[in-house]
C-alpha cells in the first residue's frame, strides 16, 4: 500500500462515526467485533382450559415501528434512552418471531381445525391483526432488566371485517442477570407468556362470536 493511499484510509477513518470502521477499511480483523446471534426457542404446552375451535385463522404479518422490528437486541436503561447490546443480534426479527410463536402454539395445540399465515391458500373465517408495540430490555430504574414485549392483537370476521375482539398483552420476565444469554433466556420466557395468553384468547373470541351470530344470514354453516 503506498504512502498517499494509507493517509487517504486514514483520513476517512477519522470521519468515521462507528468504532472499528477503521479496522475495516485497513483490513485488520484483530479489533473487529464479532457478533453473537440468538434464537429463541420457545414453546407452549396447551392449557386445559383452551376450547376447542371448528372454524379457521390467518394471521397478517404483524406491524412494529422500524426501531422495534430490527435484528438488533434493543435495551432500554433508562425511561427515555433507547440503545442495543453491543455485539449481539437476533437472528429473526421480533415480528418474524412473534408470529412463529402464535402460529406454533395454535398449531400444536389441536384447538383449531387450520391456521396459517396471511396467502398461505386456506379460506379463513378470521384473521389475527398483530401489532408490536414493544420489544426491549426495560431496566426501569431496577438492577436487572426485564424482557418486555407488548402487544395489541385484533380478530377480525372476515365476512363483514368487523373487530370481533380486541386486546393488549404484555409479558415482563425479569432477567436472571445483565448478560445478554440470560436476557434472551427472558425473552424465550415472555414469548411464550405472550404467545399462550394470546392463542386462548383467539380461541374464546371466536368461539363466542360463532355462538352468538351462528343463526344470522351469512353465517358459515
Amino acid at each position: 500500500m503506498t504512502t498517499s493511499l494509507m493517509r487517504r484510509l486514514l483520513a476517512t477513518c477519522l470521519l468515521l462515526p462507528l468504532l472499528g470502521g477503521c479496522a475495516s477499511l485497513l483490513g485488520g480483523s484483530g479489533d473487529r467485533e464479532r457478533a453473537t446471534i440468538y434464537a429463541p426457542d420457545p414453546r407452549v404446552a396447551a392449557d386445559p382450559a383452551w376450547p376447542q375451535a371448528d372454524w379457521q385463522l390467518t394471521l397478517s404479518p404483524p406491524t412494529a415501528a422500524r426501531m422495534i422490528d430490527s435484528f438488533r437486541i434493543a435495551v432500554r436503561p433508562t425511561p427515555s434512552e433507547l440503545q442495543v447490546y453491543r455485539g449481539a443480534s437476533w437472528a429473526k426479527t421480533p415480528t418474524d418471531m412473534l408470529q412463529d410463536a402464535v402460529l406454533r402454539t395454535l398449531e400444536d395445540s389441536g384447538r383449531i381445525p387450520a391456521v396459517a399465515r396471511q396467502g398461505a391458500g386456506i379460506t379463513a373465517d378470521y384473521k389475527l391483526v398483530i401489532d408490536l408495540r414493544r420489544f426491549e430490555a426495560d431496566y426501569r430504574g431496577n438492577p436487572l432488566p426485564d424482557a418486555t414485549i407488548e402487544v395489541n392483537a385484533k380478530l377480525i370476521h372476515n365476512i363483514d371485517q368487523t373487530v370481533v375482539g380486541s386486546r393488549t398483552f404484555l409479558a415482563a420476565q425479569p432477567a436472571s442477570s445483565v448478560e445478554v444469554a440470560q436476557v434472551v433466556d427472558a425473552f424465550t420466557a415472555s414469548l411464550q407468556t405472550i404467545s399462550g395468553e394470546m392463542v386462548g384468547w383467539i380461541l374464546e373470541v371466536g368461539n363466542a362470536h360463532e355462538a352468538t351470530h351462528a343463526g344470522q344470514p351469512g353465517a358459515r354453516r
